[in-house]
């Protein structure tokens, strides 16, 4: 189905509901009210340092949006960092490589933010070792926020508040330079045509691959949030937000059950509209590893947030593009090609495949407040 098909759908209804009134109006015109509300940082935070570094390491990009931080705050200079286990993504990544990159993000997030305020975070992994080959309730990592005025400012702070993960359609009218895209950071990058033409032929079947493996979809499916009550009620996984689709969802057009029928005209829709964004691609960059271990995992969360922030100051925008790197049976194929495409073999791990270009922006994603993370 093409774009301007889809967009007639979603304008007859919201000219539908327009008919019956002032009240399908306002009811297809809500937006969400609280799930953004974290990423207004007031500038003066709390006085502990550690929870005025965490309420900026909660923005972090994580798989699905699953936000699965838990904090302990210990003594008075410490916290512990661990997984809720109910929300890593057994489906998607069996081994919990994704989840574990979210938690580098958010790592590093904490300790760009220690460093406004005047103090070093010092990082100690896995102090009761690697989970392995599932996370489990040992810490991922121990934390500790040590004043040093010495400390440097990294002037990609200022990008935290700013940064979004991006997933329309990028403009095909303004293509991203060479050395625009060199500045993102990563290990490689590129702008080449036949290149990315290649990588383009793995990205798209292997989203349409996981849509059309039923276990795999059912596990983005039960994690939508559609609709701005749902969002604000529930501000994690997948949100499906505006006008367009509170119309489509009061009409009944828009539901869990129809999105992963195959049949349905919401599930054909859904994968169009899927491989159009991942075909859309004015660039790239990725991350490798020379292991896989869950210390490599923690590093590329470090390195692909950095390179996020990177983008996000130079106008970017920026989104992974993860099928083809996960690692359960049905994308055997696609996880080789794109290993041998981006220089993955022999033994090295590509961690993160992400698309860049300029785009419209984005609202920010829903996220739980600081205090629903914390272990009392």
């Amino acid at each position: 189905m093409s774009l301007s098909r889809r967009t007639l759908i979603a304008g007859a209804g919201i000219t539908s509901l327009c008919l019956v009134g002032g009240a399908g109006f306002w009811r297809v015109s809500k937006l969400p009210m609280t799930a953004s509300t974290p990423w207004a940082v007031e500038e003066k935070g709390p006085l502990d340092v550690r929870l005025n570094a965490l309420r900026y390491a909660i923005l972090a990009p994580n798989p699905h949006n699953r936000q699965p931080w838990l904090i302990r705050l210990d003594g008075t200079d410490g916290a512990t960092i661990s997984c809720d286990l109910a929300k890593r993504l057994p489906q998607t990544d069996p081994f919990d490589r994704q989840t574990m990159i979210g938690f580098g993000t958010f790592i590093e997030l904490a300790r760009i933010a220690a460093a406004e305020q005047g103090a070093r975070l010092e990082i100690e992994p896995f102090p009761e070792g690697e989970p392995e080959p599932r996370l489990d309730a040992r810490p991922i990592a121990k934390l500790r926020f040590v004043p040093d005025a010495d400390v440097p400012k990294d002037p990609l702070f200022a990008s935290i508040i700013k940064r979004r993960t991006n997933r329309e359609i990028y403009d095909p009218t303004r293509p991203v330079s060479a050395t625009i895209a060199n500045k993102i950071g990563g290990d490689e990058q590129t702008t080449d045509a036949l290149k990315i033409a290649a990588i383009r032929a793995v990205t798209v079947p292997a989203w349409t691959i996981e849509q059309e493996t039923p276990r795999t979809f059912k596990e983005s499916i039960d994690l939508m949030r559609i609709g701005a009550e749902e969002i604000d009620t529930n501000p994690d996984g997948l949100a499906l937000k505006g006008p367009k689709m509170e119309a489509l969802k009061l009409l009944g057009l828009l539901n869990r059950d129809s999105m992963a029928d195959p049949s349905s005209t919401a599930f054909t829709t859904g994968l169009e509209m899927q491989k159009e964004i991942c075909g859309s691609l004015p660039a790239l960059m990725w991350i490798i590893t020379q292991n896989n271990r869950r210390i490599d995992q923690l590093e590329a969360g470090y390195r692909y947030v950095r390179a996020n922030l990177r983008a996000t100051s130079l106008g970017l925008a920026m989104q992974p593009l993860s099928q083809s790197l996960q690692e359960f049976p049905e994308m055997a194929a696609q996880f080789a090609q794109i290993h041998d495409l981006l220089g993955g073999q022999p033994g090295k791990r590509i961690q993160m495949l992400a698309r860049l270009g300029y785009a419209t922006p984005v609202d920010p994603a829903a996220r739980w407040p600081l205090e629903k993370h914390l272990i009392i």
